[in-house]
């Protein structure tokens, strides 16, 4: 603890990256239920995973991966490790009951094809994989449902986190996302 009653060290999920994200959010966007969009761009949704849908000529751009009929795989401009992944529906529901069984079950669907790419391109050790449903469950985009695969490593918790209070991610988004690219390719 830090004194102050914040959990420090491996204890604490510290991502000073998601700052500017935050920053980005107009006011609007931060207090309306079902906010999340990334700010900025006019004419949003509310959500950036309705804006990355609605525009799939910009998933190289939006480090889309993957786009099905139902979904799409793509990379978390904000993540907690590289290569931190979002799975999630075209269509934007808040919650995963709200969705019909058909399309849990490609949500699903989509979140083995995830798990398989990640551990294909990557070679993580383990993965987190989750969903955080509504405000109070933590969800950054409380109005469209996604899930969060995030790659793990023995030691992926090192001495930075405990000295510095922050996370070290090794890569650049655009060369993490050309190694999905390549792996999707691959076939999953």
């Amino acid at each position: 603890m830090d004194g102050g009653g914040v959990p420090f060290g491996p204890d604490a999920v510290w991502a000073p990256w998601r700052l500017p994200y935050l920053e980005s959010l107009d006011t609007s966007e931060k207090s309306a239920p079902g906010a999340g969009g990334r700010g900025g761009t006019g004419g949003s949704s509310g959500s950036f995973l309705a804006d990355y849908w609605a525009t799939p000529e910009r998933d190289a751009v939006n480090h889309v991966i993957v786009r099905t009929g139902a979904g799409m795989i793509l990379l978390n401009k904000y993540p907690y490790a590289n290569g931190h992944l979002l799975v999630a529906l075209g269509e934007a529901r808040p919650s995963l009951l709200d969705y019909d069984a058909g399309q849990r079950a490609a949500l699903w669907a989509l979140v083995d094809r995830a798990a398989g790419l990640m551990r294909r391109v990557l070679e993580p050790q383990g993965m987190n994989i989750g969903i955080n449903e509504g405000i109070a469950g933590g969800a950054g985009v409380p109005g469209h449902l996604h899930a969060h695969l995030v790659p793990r490593w023995g030691g992926d918790t090192n001495f930075m986190t405990v000295v510095g209070g922050v996370r070290v991610i090794p890569a650049a988004l655009e060369a993490v996302y050309a190694r999905y690219v390549m792996g999707a390719g691959e076939g999953d």
